[in-house]
């Protein structure tokens, strides 16, 4: 195994050959850089191999239609693919305890493994659920007919700045319907097709195009205040169109659908059945048995860097919830999130089989003065986790965050930073 030696129970045979294949990957015409990461442990050093090159591709939508949703800082489908096909086989339980817009089971569900996801933030079952089982297009077009799109009351007129007041009222009537069919834990069964397009809506809700219901505004992934977008209005001296709400969920529907085969939509219906979702903290799951899981593939709140709760307030007013009762882990302080984390990662512990394996993405922050694996590795030790190796997927992106003031290639994070943990105890092979 390149890199660092480790006196660890690991099953050997699988971590020898993933570090191989990382030792040797060359897909994107680069050599792997085999470097060292170490970290204090109980009052010396423990040290970690690590392995920089582009492991997995930085173009846009390289990936199924189906990931088309927008959620701030969710990482590209193409990084939970590659340790599913590297790490599991078809029918492994492949879970996500911050799961966010669901990339990850989503995408375990498209290569035939078993969803599990977990999310304190009630939107990510809106997010993830309707894509596990997609409509036809054609019963989304029949769903949108049969609709009632009045709507007599009074609307919310500070959402005025975002909104035309015939495209409001619609909304309004459209978030209506959906508290009346999707009012039960059970109901995106019952109501597939207003589920998959409460989906969709959530997604046009704001945005910077003609796509969206909104006028001109921040992209889909951040809701301004009410404040702001006024500021914004009377900076570019706009007022917001007339958008027709149904037009636009069909053409998106119609892109979300784009790779959606039978093929796709049976395998989708297979694991779908054996799906699993919760709602509450990553550290404290107790509807999910001991040592049930084969894989996980998730990112955790990077500190304070992204306030979900805020950022998504016009999301839930559509969905009726409250963002200030979702009371999400956004420590300040190092160690305070360290300390959070620990306790996350003795969970995973727990629902890992023994021999599964635990790829955690970290980022930089503080400018790229912290990194984040340098302190999740002694929290994974101290859960009872063993440290495999750390994988940096380092590549020129494709665009910038312009619209926020931050270069990717400067000041934002221009690299996925994934620890690789493994329960101890022996596997079968992937």
């Amino acid at each position: 195994m390149p890199g660092a030696a480790h006196n660890l129970n690991l099953n050997r045979r699988t971590v020898w050959n993933f570090a191989a294949r990382l030792h040797d990957f060359t897909g994107f015409g680069q050599a792997t850089k085999c470097l060292t990461t170490t970290f204090p442990w109980n009052g010396g050093v423990l040290q970690t191999p690590t392995f920089v090159n582009e492991f997995w591709t930085a173009r846009q939508r390289q990936a199924s239609s189906l990931h088309e949703i927008s959620y701030r800082a969710c990482f590209k489908p193409q990084l939970p693919r590659f340790f599913i096909e590297h790490l599991t086989r078809p029918g492994d339980v492949v879970y996500d305890p911050f799961m966010g817009r669901g990339t990850t089971p989503i995408e375990a569900a498209l290569l035939g493994r078993i969803p599990w996801g977990n999310d304190l933030n009630p939107l990510s079952l809106a997010f993830t659920q309707p894509r596990l089982q997609p409509p036809h297009q054609d019963q989304v077009e029949q769903r949108l007919s049969e609709m009632d799109w009045g709507w007599h009351a009074p609307v919310p007129e500070e959402l005025l700045v975002f909104y035309h007041p015939e495209t409001l009222r619609e909304l309004s009537a459209l978030k209506r319907h959906f508290q009346q069919t999707l009012s039960t834990p059970v109901a995106h069964l019952e109501n597939p097709v207003d589920a998959w397009l409460r989906l969709v809506a959530l997604n046009r809700l704001t945005g910077h195009s003609a796509g969206f219901f909104s006028v001109y505004t921040l992209p889909p992934n951040q809701a301004v205040s009410v404040a702001a977008q006024r500021r914004i209005n009377a900076r570019r001296r706009q007022t917001p169109p007339r958008r027709e709400v149904a037009p636009l969920l069909l053409k998106k529907s119609r892109q979300l659908l784009g790779d959606v085969t039978e093929t796709v939509r049976s395998t989708l219906r297979a694991m779908a059945a054996q799906a699993r979702f919760t709602t509450g903290p990553a550290a404290a799951t107790p509807a999910l048995p001991d040592a049930s899981v084969a894989l996980i593939v998730t990112s955790p709140p990077f500190l304070n860097v992204v306030q979900y709760a805020t950022d998504n307030w016009l999301r839930c007013w559509f969905l009726g919830i409250d963002p200030h009762s979702i009371k999400l882990t956004t420590p300040r302080k190092l160690a305070d999130w360290a300390a959070a984390m620990t306790e996350v990662l003795r969970e995973l512990h727990r629902v890992l089989q023994p021999g599964g394996f635990l790829a955690c993405e970290v980022g930089e922050v503080h400018g790229g003065k912290t990194r984040l694996e340098e302190t999740v590795l002694p929290c994974g030790v101290a859960a009872g986790l063993d440290p495999v190796l750390v994988l940096i997927n380092d590549q020129a992106f494709t665009k910038t965050a312009n619209c926020w003031g931050v270069n990717n290639m400067s000041k934002g994070t221009n690299t996925n930073r994934i620890v690789l943990f493994q329960k101890p105890g022996r596997a079968a092979a992937a």
